[in-house]
Order: C-alpha cells, then structure tokens, then sequence
C-alpha cells in the first residue's frame, strides 16, 4: 500500500514511518525540508517530497496515495479536498483533549461538550466536519485521539502542567511540587510509539478504521500524587508535595488554564474499542514511558 504520512519526521512519525516501512508499504514522508532525512536503514526506503511554501494541497494531490496520515493538520480540510478522489483513507491526529472535560473515566470516544482550549475546539469542529465530509464521499475517515504524548525524542509534561525543561531539572534536584488539597486526578503520559502503533493498526484494518474515533494511549493513567512519586523514584530523590486551596492553586500557583487544566480534569482514555476492533495493544506503561523519556533527556544533555 502506498502511505503518504505528514509530519512524519516528527516525535510520533519517528516511530510510525519505520514500523509502516517493516510493514511493506511504500512510504512517502512530506516534509518542508528542515530536517533531515533520519538515520536507520527503514529511512533509506522511505521517499521524501519537499512540499512547497504555496499549494501545498495540490503537490500533494499531484502524488497520490492509498492512505494519508495527517499528523500535524496545517490544512487538513484543504487536504482532504485535494486528494479525496485520490486516496482511499485519511487518517487524522487529534487529541483526547478535544472531547471536552470528561465526564466519565475511563473516557471513550464521546463528544462530552466544547474542548477545554479554543484551539482544540477548531479541530474538532473541523474533524466532525472532516467526518460529515467523508460519509458523503464514501471515502474512510478516521481520527486517532491519544492523551499526554511521552517517551523519547520530546520533552514530557512535568508537575507544572507544561514541558518546560528547567521544571524538569527542579524535579532533579528534589525541589517540591505544590498541588492542591484532594487533588487525585488522573494523568496518562502515553509513549510515541504507542501512539504510532495506532496509526499502523489503522493503515492495516482500513474496513475496521473507517468512519472511527480511536483513543490510544497507556492501559492506565497514574494520579498527580502518584506522577510526583514516578519522578522521585526516576530521579532518585524525595520531592515533597505542597499542599495548598484550589482557590490558591488557580489564582497563584497555576493561573495558567492550559496548564492547571493537566490537574483539574482526569486523562485516562477508554482503549477498549482500539483493542476491540484495530487490535491494539500498548507496549508501555505511564511509569516506563516516562522513564524512556527522563533517559532520552539524560542523553540529550538536558538534565
């Protein structure tokens, strides 16, 4: 099968394009040519196309394709318009986020009202839209929805509720965490490559994929007590945790509503139908994933 993936030089195409490669299918990796082309023998087989700046649509389309995987949705819509008479599947990456606060855990594959964050709520819009769209052209349409991505090859969220490094190194060094009382809430860091696993599963069960939302992710999600735990274990030290009103958590601590957002609503997505129907399994857990991406930055010099 021909799969054309874009953004696959990327944290989770990193590990999507060698498995489609092992896979047998002919890959097609669209890059805008900052890069370059990764290291590793399943690279050597995969074929690069330096999109241009202006209609990138129509390069595309110019190219063809069985099945598109969209990582990244610059022009999603515009996208799908170009090669919906030249692709047989589109497959979408979203994010569990943009199901609104959920309203039950494990959460499925269901609209609980409008996403946390203005722009995660475009792209659902969009998506539902991408949908609609692909119904009526009889084309397969399907979104893979995974929670907090992890493992190596990116910086992780750390107790802060961001990806910042230097927070990262503060939880080195032992410094406290402050969460507020009774917070118990549920954090699912999910490795890349379990993230990938759920595109290839899709690219090989297209009939099973089609028309579907697709959570992925870890079979379980740790609470925030638990997070600052996982960190002191990894890093070998004791972090205290501060304690303080939720009142004082939003207003001072954490103001920031895409940060404190990791501590006010539970992420811990429902596999269960991507096991039911793709066969998917994940290959690691929110400890090792983790664990996978505290060594990455060790590695990288960044702790």
């Amino acid at each position: 099968m021909r799969v054309m993936v874009i953004g696959g030089t990327g944290h989770i195409g990193g590990f999507l394009v060698p498995q489609l490669v092992e896979l047998g299918h002919e890959v097609l990796v669209a890059t805008r040519g900052r890069r370059p082309r990764p290291a590793g023998k399943a690279w050597e087989k995969v074929k690069l196309l330096k999109v241009p700046e202006t209609d990138r649509p129509a390069f595309l389309a110019e190219q063809g394709c069985d099945a598109l995987i969209d990582i990244v949705q610059a022009q999603a819509t515009a996208v799908y318009e170009a090669l919906r008479d030249r692709c047989r599947h589109f497959i979408w990456c979203g994010s569990l986020w943009m199901l609104g606060p959920p309203a039950v855990v494990p959460t499925p594959e269901v609209r609980f009202g409008p996403a946390l964050v203005e722009a995660y709520q475009r792209r659902m819009d969009e998506l539902v839209e991408l949908q609609r769209c692909a119904r009526r052209d009889g084309v397969a349409f399907t979104a893979i929805l995974p929670p907090n991505i992890c493992g190596p090859g990116k910086v992780p969220l750390e107790m802060s509720g961001g990806r910042d490094i230097e927070v990262h190194r503060a939880h080195a060094r032992g410094e406290p965490v402050t969460l507020f009382r009774g917070c118990n809430t549920l954090i699912g860091p999910c490795d890349a490559e379990d993230v990938a696993q759920g595109f290839w599963r899709a690219v090989e069960s297209p009939d099973a994929a089609a028309g579907e939302l697709f959570n992925v992710g870890s079979a379980y999600a740790l609470t925030a007590t638990q997070m600052v735990e996982l960190f002191s274990e990894i890093h070998g030290v004791a972090i205290p945790i501060r304690r303080v009103s939720f009142e004082q958590f939003t207003r001072e601590v954490m103001p920031d509503v895409g940060a404190n957002n990791h501590f006010r609503f539970h992420m811990c997505p429902d596999i269960s139908k991507a096991r039911r129907e793709l066969g998917y399994q994940p290959k690691y857990t929110p400890e090792s994933t983790m664990a996978r991406a505290v060594e990455w930055m060790r590695q990288q010099r960044l702790l």
